[in-house]
């Protein structure tokens, strides 16, 4: 069969270069796809003489990084859209601009919000699903609230608060069984122990955030089934040597995994510094937390329902500006932040923004690292870390 006749079956893609698999890097590497997974990666002087002969497309970068593709579990928009006005069109835009920086899947972060208006978006997102997706692969939703602290609002409109409601997640998941795969609420509140207890036996992770809890409450929560905790230090109770808050709770206890911002604006390096240090193994995980005006100029946005202005890429209140609105961060950036500023390794940095967001949300079988068998969600980096190329289950998308 001659390279035109190869069908999209049999064809083989290879990308040689420096491969980060599940046991290291390899120097001398290559990758091997076909169709939407991953056949081989490992030692190019090892690929099967058989992969070889049926490539289609060879790219050959030595000094290339070729890396799992980022997973970014909160996210609320980009390139000018949100989340919470999902629509096809909304889906098909947020989705392009974050595959362009690298994610490669991701899940779609509501804010709080009228439960009408949360459950549209989990109707526009479980529609989207149905279909081929042709940009970041959206895995689910993220409901960041609306079962949060009316004390530690952040971003979120406090109009919009309410106390945990099992009914309302037991009707979501009814209708659209297993999209909801994170949320995020207050343990401290009336109602909240139950409905992480509720959320974990749904195979749901229950996060904190948000939240006014003492160390005591997170405890009491942990026990219930919270594993998780969003965007570390911000928007909850700091850390004191008598009063270990929810700070010293998620630094102190292993059972938590932590999301970061790494953006340097949201957190000090010495404070990311601090929480990479602390959460070794699987729970250190990169999030942007990005709004609609990530990827746009400076100017007004909004974040849900509440008006934004963004000055020099640092997103904040309109009506509030010493509080911060979401950011607008891309998972690359956050990426190079962990490698440059924080000092992580390359593996490490990977691991936070791919293959421990997989375990967090339950997909490490099928993604999150480079490995046979799995989806071929691939990103190809320059020495400079750049990105040079977006594979989305094997298909070329930059």
């Amino acid at each position: 069969m001659s390279g035109t006749q190869k069908t999209q079956e049999t064809q083989v893609t290879l990308l040689y270069g420096k491969v980060l698999t599940p046991k290291g890097l390899i120097e001398h590497g290559v990758l091997a796809m076909r169709g939407e997974q991953i056949v081989y990666a490992g030692e190019a002087a090892n690929l099967p003489s058989g992969l070889e002969q049926s490539a289609g497309e060879v790219v050959r970068q030595a000094d290339g990084y070729i890396i799992p593709g980022f997973i970014d579990i909160h996210v609320h928009g980009g390139n000018g859209e949100d989340f919470m006005d999902s629509d096809p069109k909304v889906l098909e835009t947020i989705t392009s601009y974050h595959c362009s920086q690298g994610t490669t899947a991701m899940l779609a972060t509501t804010m709080t919000a009228p439960k009408a208006a949360i459950d549209s978006v989990l109707r526009a997102v479980n529609g989207y699903r149905q279909q081929d997706m042709p940009y970041t692969r959206l895995e689910g939703v993220h409901l960041e609230g609306p079962f949060i602290s009316p004390k530690w609002p952040g971003a979120q409109n406090p109009e919009h608060i309410v106390t945990a409601n099992i009914e309302w997640l037991e009707e979501w998941e009814q209708a659209y069984p297993g999209l909801v795969k994170q949320v995020t609420l207050a343990p401290e509140r009336d109602g909240a122990l139950e409905a992480i207890a509720w959320l974990k036996n749904h195979n749901i992770v229950a996060a904190l955030g948000h939240t006014d809890a003492s160390y005591d409450d997170v405890m009491k929560a942990i026990d219930a089934g919270l594993s998780h905790g969003v965007h570390t230090f911000n928007a909850m109770t700091g850390l004191h040597h008598r009063k270990p808050g929810t700070v010293g709770a998620m630094l102190s206890d292993d059972r938590l995994s932590a999301e970061i911002i790494a953006d340097g604006i949201h957190v000090h390096p010495a404070g990311v510094r601090i929480l990479a240090r602390m959460k070794q193994g699987h729970n250190l995980i990169l999030i942007t937390d990005a709004m609609s005006a990530t990827g746009m100029p400076d100017g007004e946005y909004t974040l849900g329902d509440l008006p934004v202005v963004v000055e020099n890429g640092i997103a904040t209140l309109k009506n509030n500006r010493d509080s911060l609105a979401g950011s607008t961060l891309t998972m690359i950036k956050g990426f190079r932040f962990l490698i440059r500023e924080i000092g992580l390794s390359l593996e490490r940095a990977s691991e936070a923004a791919s293959l421990n967001p997989a375990k967090r949300i339950g997909i490490d079988h099928r993604t999150g690292s480079l490995a046979e068998g799995k989806l071929a969600d691939v990103l190809l980096l320059d020495t400079a870390l750049e990105i040079q190329g977006v594979w989305v289950q094997g298909s070329r998308k930059y």
